[in-house]
């Protein structure tokens, strides 16, 4: 006689999976909350403790593929580049988000276009800066950093993800952060969220043509892996009032909301130009 499923084990493991798979996804993107970890040299929630305040955070302190690197010329292998970075992008609604250790600017998933690297396709996510930079080239770091994350959820449960990096130099003010100053100043010192309105991708400049590539991870916990990077070598310009904005807004305290340099441990490093 043929045995029965039984709903409840089926249900029950039907609600596990999930859990699971909420879980796994989850684990993969930016801490939001920043009452865990800190920025300061030395604190006991600082960068060089990261790995052991939480468990799944461990690859902060173990990791062999961490982020942010320094992009020595000696260490980059040029690739001649056949076509540009494609982008995707499309108009679409944008909150602004005090999270306590930076600013970020957040798309609905899925609604404000998307990259492709290497035929995978990422959607655009979120935006959000860094004061310095967290890259560096020949060991220079910038004054500011941008970084535009996108994600590619697999059939597994889990979330790829890339992420576009831009530098800033002190000049001109840079004109989408001139449309987001009033925002920011409305936030100043509280954690918040501001609907901002449609904004068009395309309108933050992101492009350049040279880029370097390599793989690595989030910068902040739980500084997931696997982490495709790519870092624009064109540097852009920012006003000092727009840095100084950026960094007063959040309540976080610190001086600056930069990861130290990670060891590159014989990762390649790939700059893409044209001939």
């Amino acid at each position: 006689m043929k045995q029965q499923s039984n709903p409840i084990f089926i249900f029950g493991s039907l609600l596990i999976f999930l859990l699971l798979w909420q879980s796994r996804s989850v684990t993969a993107q930016e801490v939001e909350d920043e009452t865990d970890f800190d920025y300061y040299k030395g604190s006991a929630k600082g960068p060089e403790r990261w790995g052991e305040i939480k468990e799944e955070w461990a690859a902060c302190n173990h990791g062999e593929m961490q982020s942010p690197i320094d992009m020595a010329n000696r260490r980059v292998k040029i690739i001649r580049k056949s076509k540009e970075l494609v982008k995707n992008y499309k108009t679409s609604n944008v909150t602004v988000k005090n999270r306590g250790h930076d600013i970020a600017i957040k798309w609905t998933v899925g609604e404000a276009g998307s990259i492709k690297i290497d035929g995978t396709e990422y959607q655009l996510h979120q935006g959000h800066w860094h004061s310095p930079s967290e890259h560096s080239i020949n060991g220079r770091r910038y004054p500011m950093e941008l970084h535009m994350v996108h994600e590619s959820p697999q059939e597994n449960g889990e979330t790829k993800i890339a992420v576009i990096g831009v530098f800033y130099k002190i000049g001109r003010p840079d004109p989408f952060l001139t449309q987001l100053m009033r925002n920011i100043s409305d936030m100043i010192d509280q954690k918040a969220e501001r609907h901002f309105g449609m904004v068009d991708p395309r309108d933050i400049k992101t492009g350049g043509k040279r880029y370097y590539r390599y793989m690595g991870s989030l910068t902040v916990p739980p500084c997931t892996e696997g982490v495709v990077w790519t870092i624009n070598k064109k540097v852009r310009t920012v006003s000092r009032e727009q840095v100084k904005l950026l960094r007063e807004a959040v309540h976080d305290y610190a001086e600056q909301n930069a990861r130290p340099r990670q060891s590159l441990n014989d990762r390649e490093i790939r700059l893409y130009k044209r001939w």
